[in-house]
């Protein structure tokens, strides 16, 4: 799949920027329109992966979407060179014209026009019957797009609440549906669980290499369970998810935590059978590639077909180092052992996680394959430094924005610690849960010690959302969790307390603001937004 995405940030515009018929008195016979163009597999192909494309667009995976959540869910906090606008989300002081939440809201909605154009235009087209795969094609190509327009609308739901439902192909939109209004959340929450379900039905078990990086069925069905989640339907949570533990999918914890974050470990099945979606970066290695910069706006423009990631530059300690790791979040791997609670247990999660001092069990050496040998970790001048996603174990500094470590979506250890999380909200608090749970923290390079019980429904929660900590901290997880588990303020502002005497978070935050642009371009949307805000 990295083939594709990198072909389509050059090629991808073309394919989804035609298409408006317009009323000309002069047509130009050799231009394409959207009944012209997406006559052919290839072409249809070219306009799903240009919706994957959206993902690595401004605002989302390839450098705003990991700043944005891990500041906001407390995992980050700025260093000195952070400034501007993240510095804004940093100390949660901005509003409906900040950078980010207009940015995010933009690329969603590109994702979900793009998709729009991929289900109206497939739907229409006559595969050839001498050619048996295009039939399987284009309903594959159909249940991509629905996948990813959840996917879409499921964060859009999630960090705005009421947006507009925009649910298909207008090839002349009236201004009537320019000014679409906003939609009421269980309505989006149902449009959501249904592309899911049709996703579901179309999208296969598993790829060719070749394809490797699509959204597969196992993708549909865990995003689905998450759904219901959310939701707070928890049976339906645990019907879901449970499906992914069981034939035809295959899903497995990695054996080596580290290979979740590693280029090339993470695409090889065998040392890494947990991904089930995840965001695909390709390396870069040289200007014929693309900008190495492009994830400052280059995308599908001056970017060239540059598709890689630039989270280690910004976050490296040996390099722009604009944020670092929280000390709370660096505190949390240290707890009370499960088997003897009256000793405090360091969690082998930490090494994994972050660079910090043997007391608090994080990685104290850097540059393992390095041709120089190891070195240790400055951690009288640094403090404490982010790990996970950084591949100083094989070089000293980057020099640049280059990453070729995909960015983690669902994996199987989400998955399994929200199925324990649907049991334990419906009461149960029994061997399934616990299991559960236990599996998660017996991955063979974890093997950190097992509870023997959860207790109560209120330590079994306590219990659930530390796993969630310690598995997902970096990963733009805590945030979400936070909010729909309703202790965000609560938490964030304790934490904020303690480390830079602030408590910055307000009732309004559960929800961001409707982008300054939004309200500026949807007057049906301007009219529906109270206090300035939501």
């Amino acid at each position: 799949m990295k083939k594709y995405i990198k072909f389509l940030m050059t090629g991808g515009l073309l394919a989804l920027s035609i298409g408006c018929k317009k009323d000309l008195s002069l047509i130009n016979k050799g231009a394409y329109t959207s009944d012209t163009y997406f006559t052919s597999d290839v072409a249809l192909n070219q306009a799903v992966v240009a919706t994957y494309a959206g993902l690595l667009h401004t605002g989302m995976w390839a450098r705003e979407w990991y700043f944005t959540f891990d500041l906001l869910g407390y995992d980050a906090k700025n260093n000195q060179p952070l400034g501007g606008d993240l510095l804004q989300l940093a100390q949660y002081n901005f509003g409906p014209d900040q950078n980010q939440v207009g940015e995010t809201w933009a690329a969603l909605y590109q994702i979900i026009a793009r998709a729009n154009v991929v289900i109206d235009r497939a739907q229409v087209w006559k595969p050839d019957p001498s050619k048996p795969t295009e039939a399987t094609d284009q309903t594959q190509y159909i249940a991509e797009c629905k996948f990813l327009r959840a996917y879409a609308y499921f964060q859009l739901v999630n960090l705005y609440g009421r947006v507009p439902l925009r649910t298909h192909y207008i090839t002349l939109p009236t201004p009537a549906d320019i000014n679409a209004p906003r939609s009421p959340v269980a309505d989006i929450w149902a449009f959501i669980e249904q592309d899911l379900k049709d996703a579901e039905a179309g999208l296969p078990v598993t790829y060719s290499d070749a394809n490797y990086g699509r959204a597969t069925q196992g993708a549909a069905v865990a995003l689905l369970g998450k759904s219901y989640l959310y939701e707070k339907k928890w049976a339906s949570a645990q019907t879901e998810l449970t499906k992914l533990t069981q034939a035809p999918f295959t899903y497995s914890l990695a054996p080596v935590y580290n290979d979740l974050f590693d280029d090339p470990n993470q695409d090889d099945g065998t040392k890494n059978p947990e991904t089930i979606f995840q965001v695909m970066n390709q390396k870069w290695t040289d200007w014929g590639i693309g900008n190495q910069y492009y994830v400052f706006g280059g995308q599908e423009t001056w970017g060239g077909k540059a598709t890689h990631s630039d989270r280690a530059q910004e976050y490296g300690f040996n390099d722009w180092n604009n944020v670092h790791i929280t000390t709370t979040a660096v505190k949390a791997f240290t707890y009370p052992n499960p088997q003897n609670p009256s000793a405090n247990y360091i969690d082998p999660r930490a090494a994994f996680t972050f660079y910090g001092d043997a007391a608090s069990g994080g990685q104290t050496q850097y540059c393992q394959q390095c041709s120089t040998g190891p070195v240790d970790f400055p951690f009288a001048s640094k403090g404490y430094e982010w790990l996970k996603y950084e591949y100083y174990n094989k070089v000293a500094s980057f020099g640049g924005p280059q990453s070729g470590i995909n960015g983690q979506v669902i994996r199987y250890a989400d998955v399994l610690l929200m199925l324990a999380e649907s049991y334990i909200q419906q009461g149960n608090t029994g061997a399934v849960p616990l299991g559960l749970i236990n599996q998660v923290r017996s991955r063979p390079s974890v093997n950190a010690p097992l509870y023997t019980s959860l207790g109560t429904q209120t330590d079994a929660m306590a219990i659930l959302m530390r796993e969630r900590q310690l598995e997902l901290t970096g990963e733009q997880s805590r945030y979400f969790d936070l909010i729909r588990w309703g202790i965000a303020k609560q938490t964030i502002n304790a934490e904020m307390q303690i480390e830079n005497g602030t408590q910055p978070f307000q009732d309004k935050n559960v929800l961001f603001p409707i982008p300054l642009a939004e309200k500026n371009a949807n007057s049906a949307v301007a009219k529906d937004i109270s206090g300035d805000w939501n």
